[in-house]
């Protein structure tokens, strides 16, 4: 397994929170950042190793033998679409520009991203190094985004960190030294866009730590939780400082009272679950949804300002807990396994439906997996195999040639080349095996 040991850190080697030394950024307008107490850095769960392959066998995977068929035979011809949607130049979803949360326009680098994680997808399945969808992907890549031989994810600026999140996750699942200098320069770039002191940030402030679309506007979860997603698939340490500055913006990030001092969090109803960002006073598409006001600026008069937690930033502030080192009895973590308790189930994205639907069952999958537990009970006292579940609820979604896609389009849901990358990531996560080796903090593997 390669590991980023260029930029990984083994150890904590320099504390994860800075005061800054130069001026707030002009692109930060200061008056609408919340000042709060630094969280305490509690990492206290054991390392865990990235785990870029999935198992060849129901002997393995540890699945019913009739269910791990259908899985596999789910993924060969979703992939097989896949290869065959690949355009010519060997991408996809080429020439279908896409635009991020407020983002002001669209970006056609959102095809390198979702090449990225089709990169995945096919080197998590075992693709061969001389497999040709994988070297046309790779050149695709490559042309994109190091056409000089230096990273630049995307020209415009405005997709930049999901880009660089996607193609960091393809590259590390490719596991072939050839590629380290590209995903070691990568995880450079993240590194230095995410939200902190060097564009004069204190720990205090509701941005620090956060990762956005391109730094060029506020952070928010769903970028941080690639962010982290990308440095947990290269390996990066939990302690590392880039990881610990993250876990600060997710625990503001969290309705949760006992650790998120902020006024919504404080005012709201303490339920475990995560909003979209607390960045500028916070915000939620649940809020949104439910009539409330993205920013519950649409509450009644008198009512003290609240947001609404939903499924997919839910799963993705777990799986950030669990990436940034917190263990099962972190009160955060708790917290969250109780909202994801009481919202159990694959077949909507709870608070928001059929939004986001397949982003929901992808982080869903990837918390899951990490969480380390085979069931989940619910509120109800019923336990749940989520890999069973989560597997036939992919297979039942699945279209007769091979792809999924989303009848509700938001967040390009509409686009069957991201849809079913995302399917294939949340199936490949059931198939991986159910127990990942431990990394020794002071010997990082290499």
């Amino acid at each position: 397994m390669i590991i980023v040991a260029l930029l990984g850190h083994a150890l904590l080697v320099e504390p994860p929170y800075h005061e800054p030394t130069v001026p707030l950024d002009p692109r930060i307008k200061g008056e609408r950042i919340t000042s709060l107490a630094p969280p305490a850095i509690a990492a206290t769960r054991p390392v865990v190793a990235p785990i870029h392959r999935i198992t060849t066998s129901a002997t393995e995977s540890g699945l019913p033998m009739e269910l791990d068929a259908r899985a596999r035979a789910a993924l060969r011809r979703g992939l097989a679409w896949l290869s065959a949607s690949q355009d010519p130049a060997g991408g996809w979803m080429v020439a279908k520009a896409a635009a991020g949360t407020d983002q002001p326009k669209p970006s056609q680098a959102a095809a390198t991203a979702v090449s990225g994680l089709a990169l995945k997808a096919f080197a998590q399945a075992g693709g061969a190094m001389d497999d040709p969808t994988i070297a046309r992907a790779l050149g695709f890549i490559k042309s994109q985004a190091f056409p000089a031989g230096s990273f630049v994810p995307d020209p415009a600026g405005s997709l930049g960190n999901y880009v660089a999140a996607s193609i960091a996750m393809g590259l590390a699942a490719l596991d072939r030294p050839d590629e380290l200098p590209m995903l070691e320069q990568t995880v450079e770039w993240l590194r230095q866009n995410q939200w902190d002191h060097t564009e004069g940030l204190a720990s205090t402030k509701d941005w620090y730590g956060g990762a956005g679309y391109g730094n060029w506007g506020s952070p928010d979860l769903s970028n941080t939780q690639l962010f982290l997603d990308a440095l947990h698939d290269a390996g990066v340490s939990q302690d590392d400082p880039a990881v610990q500055r993250a876990l600060a913006f997710v625990t503001r990030t969290q309705n949760l009272k006992a650790t998120n001092p902020s006024s919504w969090a404080q005012a709201g109803g303490d339920d475990g679950g995560f909003v979209y960002t607390p960045a500028n006073g916070g915000e939620s598409f649940a809020s949104e949804d439910a009539g409330e006001g993205r920013y519950g600026e649409k509450l009644p008069t008198g009512t003290p300002r609240t947001l609404r937690s939903y499924g997919s930033m839910t799963y993705a502030g777990l799986k950030s807990l669990l990436y940034a080192g917190l263990s099962q009895d972190d009160p955060r973590v708790k917290a969250a396994r109780g909202w994801i308790a009481l919202h159990w189930g694959f077949e909507s994205n709870p608070g928001l439906g059929a939004q986001g639907l397949y982003y929901y069952r992808h982080a869903m999958a990837r918390a899951l997996a990490v969480n380390g537990e085979s069931t989940i009970t619910d509120a109800q006292g019923k336990a749940h195999d989520w890999r069973i579940e989560l597997i036939e609820s992919l297979v039942a979604a699945q279209r007769p040639d091979g792809s999924w896609v989303n009848a509700t389009a938001r967040w390009q849901e509409d686009k069957p080349e991201l849809v079913t990358s995302y399917a294939l990531l949340a199936l490949e996560e059931a198939l991986k095996p159910t127990a990942a080796p431990a990394i020794t903090p002071a010997q990082p593997a290499r």
